[in-house]
């Protein structure tokens, strides 16, 4: 990246900062302790940060300037919440906190909008299959939910079908997996995220594994986690299709997924 050539909110990226270990130690410490100059330098010294960060969102047309003032924002509340007292690098803190606060940013300003039919529905759908759960003992099936909800609609003319109920549901769950760190070096500022991991079309099926160490990571996963996360993100399928093939519940699939994706982060 070309730091000398970017000019983002009227900063010169060429002279930003970089404090090492020891300075955002001792700077984070002083913060704690109400130094309000401590926590500028903080600031000015974790502005590279947050420039890598933004980076990843930059094929989503917002405008640049805008994501960084609102990854300032998520690299102050980092640096407000972090708890010294910890064994962790403030990087591994600070980039979810940025990456939560863009993603924010952006779920709010985004022009599509999931309709108010939709996510009533999703949410009936939701409400059934709780129900349904008590009743049965187990995770419906979509067709049972399907049934559950036409049964039960106060309005029978309008007839909910399956694929209704498939569209609602992945309406309402925000993707936010892809843009989840699964690595950061502390010292540097690289981070990377899951979906640095998803392959190129014209890539090998199995060139994935081959960066950092994922690998090692992958090996760590039962067959069933593998299989889901293969499916997920390099398939391109949704949950409730992947519950469908291979025969558990949605709720099932998104725990697996969480899952695995934990084991993950944990092993790199």
């Amino acid at each position: 990246m070309y730091y000398g050539k970017v000019e983002i909110c009227g900063v010169n990226t060429s002279k930003l900062k970089n404090l090492s270990a020891a300075e955002k130690k001792d700077l984070l410490e002083k913060s704690k302790q109400g130094d309000t100059s401590a926590r500028e330098a903080l600031i000015d010294g974790n502005l590279r940060l947050v420039l890598s960060i933004i980076q990843r969102f930059t094929n989503r047309g917002e405008n640049l300037d805008d994501l960084f003032q609102v990854g300032c924002v998520g690299l102050i509340k980092a640096i407000d919440n972090f708890n010294t007292e910890l064994d962790v690098k403030f990087s591994t803190y600070a980039v979810p906190m940025i990456i939560g606060e863009i993603r924010r940013y952006l779920r709010d300003n985004n022009s599509i909008r999931v309709s108010r039919s939709l996510r009533d529905l999703a949410y009936r759908a939701l409400a059934g299959k709780e129900a349904l759960s008590r009743i049965i003992s187990r995770e419906p099936t979509i067709e049972e939910i399907v049934k559950h909800l036409n049964e039960t609609s106060e309005n029978p003319e309008v007839v909910v079908t399956k694929e209704d109920i498939v569209a609602a549901l992945e309406a309402i769950v925000e993707p936010v997996s892809l843009f989840d760190p699964v690595y950061s070096d502390g010292s540097s500022g690289d981070t990377i995220f899951v979906m640095d991991q998803v392959r190129d079309k014209d890539n090998h099926d199995e060139a994935w594994l081959e960066t950092i160490a994922l690998r090692e990571a992958m090996k760590k996963l039962s067959e069933r986690e593998k299989n889901i996360i293969n499916m997920r993100f390099f398939n391109g399928k949704t949950q409730m299709e992947i519950a469908e093939e291979i025969g558990i519940s949605q709720a099932q699939v998104s725990r697996l997924e969480k899952g695995a994706l934990g084991k993950i982060r944990k092993q790199i």
